[in-house]
């Protein structure tokens, strides 16, 4: 599709829908996204790009002439044009950087010094404060006078002459106190706030608590550097857990619903061949009792009832502890008594089930035998179904790997492989007990 109609049909919809068309734009092939970009006027660009995944955002602007970039970022928060930025390669981005606006330049480079997952790095600089040395009657002036070209916040400020925060303003202390009060005599000095380098789990949690929907950052000094809203933080920890939970089956943690097809195949295709070797190494399991299973036909049928029991069980304690990790409720100290809590709670579970699963084998078979080996298959793989799942996103994060990265397709080859062995080891060697 050439530039011209991309133009025509893009440019009503970022109009009227920014959000709906940059789904539209991440649905198209990379060629076609990249020749809308060099096509759309600079002011339509700026409201497109902040509605774009950080990284499609920044592989489109790679690509595109620096003069180009400079005047769509130019219009860009600097909190937005910073996650952008971010994205690109060093060198990329060190010829991009003498292309901005002087202030731009300087938010963008102040907001590259934080680590990605703090709240310096999303903080916006738009945030109104006033000295502590002015008056009641020129702050309520001043914030009638603002009010009409748009406030950036609805919290007011209070900071002394060094810029260091001294307080909040109420605006209903502010309305009744005196003219000529100062606002260092009517501000809450008690005034919550988030120092740059917090991370952005523990912000949001802390603003959820207090029910405060934006709260200052400081630096560490008290220096008030900026904001961060609440919804901004919760967005982003949605956003997060939304890319782990694809992680943990294997997609494109940057993959969404209109991803173009070539995207989502080189995320997910790799994936998908560990998989497979996975799968076949749970496969040669089965094989190396392939003489017992064909002399004992009946095992065939609960193979899948061990395996699938195992995996679901290794699947609740991912998930706990995968929670407990993004919300950082897991102290180095109590990890081993984690382990042994889910290892725990799957011998309990695999003792309860596998009882279950035996009376049923017995009633169903005739044989007494074959539930008693049923039942301690159940066990055997339950209780290290709760194990891995544990140990499996602890142990990738004290390597310092991405502990949501597959974890459930390792998790489900350790449960088919010790579900299958521990299942067909014990019909072995009951074998003469099962008629065999």
């Amino acid at each position: 599709m050439s530039d011209e109609p991309l133009l025509r049909l893009l440019a009503p919809l970022i109009r009227a829908n920014p959000r709906l068309a940059a789904h539209q734009l991440e649905a198209m092939s990379e060629d076609d996204a990249m020749g809308a970009i060099r096509a759309l006027p600079a002011p339509l660009a700026a409201a497109l790009l902040p509605h774009l995944q950080a990284r499609y955002a920044a592989a489109l602007l790679g690509v595109v002439d620096a003069e180009i970039v400079a005047s769509v970022t130019n219009r860009l928060d600097p909190r937005q044009a910073a996650a952008i930025l971010m994205q690109l390669p060093a060198d990329v981005r060190e010829r991009l950087l003498p292309h901005l606006s002087e202030s731009l330049r300087r938010d963008v480079q102040d907001q590259l010094t934080y680590p990605a997952d703090s709240v310096g790095r999303m903080m916006s600089t738009h945030f109104l404060a006033f000295h502590d040395t002015m008056t009641a009657e020129e702050a309520v002036r001043k914030i009638r006078a603002m009010s009409r070209t748009g406030m950036p916040s609805s919290y007011v400020y209070v900071i002394d002459d060094d810029g260091v925060l001294r307080g909040v303003l109420n605006m209903h202390s502010l309305m009744l106190a005196p003219e000529e009060s100062l606002l260092s005599r009517i501000m809450i000095r008690d005034v919550f706030s988030l120092p740059s380098f917090t991370g952005r789990e523990d912000a949001a949690r802390q603003l959820a608590r207090r029910r405060y929907f934006a709260a200052p950052v400081v630096d560490a000094e008290g220096h008030m550097l900026g904001i961060v809203k609440a919804e901004d933080l919760l967005a982003e920890v949605q956003r997060e857990a939304t890319e782990d939970l694809l992680r943990m089956v294997g997609a494109g943690g940057d993959e969404r619903v209109f991803s173009p097809i070539g995207f989502s195949l080189r995320k997910r295709l790799p994936w998908l061949h560990v998989n497979l070797l996975t799968a076949f190494m749970a496969a040669a399991v089965v094989a190396a009792f392939e003489g017992l299973i064909a002399q004992l036909t009946v095992l065939a049928v609960f193979l899948p009832v061990i395996a699938g029991q195992g995996g679901n069980a290794g699947a609740q304690s991912l998930a706990i502890v995968m929670r407990g990790l993004v919300m950082r409720e897991i102290p180095k100290r109590r990890r081993m008594r984690l382990v042994g809590k889910e290892a725990l709670l799957g011998l309990i579970n695999g003792i309860v089930t596998g009882a279950v699963t035996g009376l049923i084998a017995w009633l169903w078979y005739g044989s007494p035998m074959l539930g008693i080996v049923v039942a301690l298959g159940m066990v055997v793989n339950l209780l290290f179904a709760g194990l891995a799942g544990a140990s499996i996103p602890l142990i990738m994060k004290s390597l310092r790997l991405d502990p949501a990265q597959c974890s459930s397709i390792i998790l489900t080859t350790v449960t088919d492989i010790i579900g299958f062995l521990a299942f067909l080891s014990l019909a072995l060697m009951f074998r003469g007990a099962l008629g065999a």
